[in-house]
């Protein structure tokens, strides 16, 4: 004897939970998607467009077992005045010199050579960041 399965008629009692559920997801998926474009996009525009103080590390020299010479290029409002932060590391990577520097000259670029004291011989030097004040 063969049973015969007989189901609901499609389409007559609206859409099942799966559905729902299927397009719930989707709304707060599209949702969260917008929201993070939009943060992502502030903090781009934030970062390219509203920073009034950058600079580029154009060449470094071990001078000694205690010197570093740092050379920056600092692009900046001809107004804005700022810090740059130094870093120098040994060969196995430990840090061995830092030095917060001052920007206060006034025009939108700034060349200048800075020295960093370490505390063991340098192998690298480099920019952590610049921040306006």
């Amino acid at each position: 004897m063969s049973a015969v399965r007989e189901g609901l008629p499609e389409g007559r009692y609206g859409r099942s939970a799966d559905d729902r559920a299927d397009r719930t997801l989707k709304i707060v998926g599209a949702a969260l998607g917008a929201l993070l474009l939009a943060v992502t996009g502030w903090f781009g525009w934030y970062y390219v467009v509203d920073s009034r103080i950058s600079a580029e590390l154009i060449k470094f020299d071990v001078v000694g077992d205690s010197e570093v010479q740092v050379h920056l290029e600092i692009r900046k409002d001809a107004d804005a005045h700022g810090v740059c932060t130094l870093r120098s590391r040994s060969e196995d990577g430990a840090e061995v010199g830092r030095k917060d520097v001052t920007v206060d000259e006034a025009g939108a670029r700034v060349d200048k050579v800075y020295s960093i004291r370490t505390t063991a011989r340098a192998t690298s030097a480099e920019l952590i960041g610049c921040t306006a004040r």
